[in-house]
């Protein structure tokens, strides 16, 4: 799944029909599920996981309950780590698809109030697990820090990106596109404003290495600018 720019430093560690782990750096894992939808079919959707010292965050459920079961099991009786948090990073069910799950087993729920809002707005009955934040929240898997941030509207209103400093990778989620990727659902999209929030992305974090997209293959600095141009393309 990985570009092949990435391909050498990318190991496969998990894989089954519903869920792909891949190892993308020292800390950083990209899982993988599929969703299905009446516009795009078979999706596949990625997340983040940070793993450091037994500690695990993780950004993003699988699209479901029975492949976020796959992943909780895999991280804790697998690899023998604790999980410490959860982050959706927008409203969307490739986000938030099994939330449940990892609620259920008693794993702290981070998501920004914006996020929270909508959640409730479409009467989402768990919406008073998560724990707020605003535009900004500082997590620690073990001893990697992780920086989760809000730039402003693309995808949604409320997409936020997460970035781990000690190895370079940002989880852009849906605000950022796979290379050669369509603009894809727009239901809930700031069009005009997509492009700058991108750019303040760009500046705030200058030395990323690599970039994980909500779908589609990961890369580096290059899906930004990708990204930049779909949408100046009105």
């Amino acid at each position: 799944m990985a570009l092949p720019a990435l391909e050498k430093n990318v190991q496969t560690v998990y894989k089954s029909g519903k869920l792909e782990i891949l190892k993308l750096s020292d800390h950083v894992y990209q899982h993988i599920s599929y969703l299905s939808t009446n516009d795009f079919g078979r999706v596949d959707c990625n997340g983040m996981i940070v793993l450091q010292d037994g500690e695990a965050i993780i950004f993003d459920t699988p699209a479901d309950n029975e492949s976020s079961i796959e992943l909780i099991d895999f991280l804790t009786k697998k690899v023998r780590c604790k999980i410490i948090g959860i982050v959706p990073t927008h409203f969307h069910d490739d986000c938030i698809g099994g939330i449940e799950t990892f609620i259920r087993n008693k794993i702290i729920a981070y998501a920004s109030s914006q996020t929270i809002s909508l959640l409730a707005n479409k009467g989402h009955h768990l919406t008073t697990s998560f724990i707020s934040f605003t535009d900004s929240l500082n997590l620690v898997a073990g001893s990697a820090p992780v920086l989760i941030r809000y730039f402003g509207k693309g995808h949604t209103s409320d997409n936020v990106v997460a970035y781990v400093p000690h190895d370079g990778v940002l989880f852009g989620g849906c605000l950022v596109k796979t290379l050669g990727a369509t603009k894809g659902n727009l239901a809930d999209a700031t069009v005009t404003e997509w492009p700058e929030t991108i750019l303040r992305l760009k500046k705030y974090f200058p030395t990323l290495k690599v970039v994980i997209p909500g779908h589609g293959n990961s890369g580096d600095a290059a899906l930004l600018d990708y990204t930049i141009t779909l949408f100046e393309q009105q």
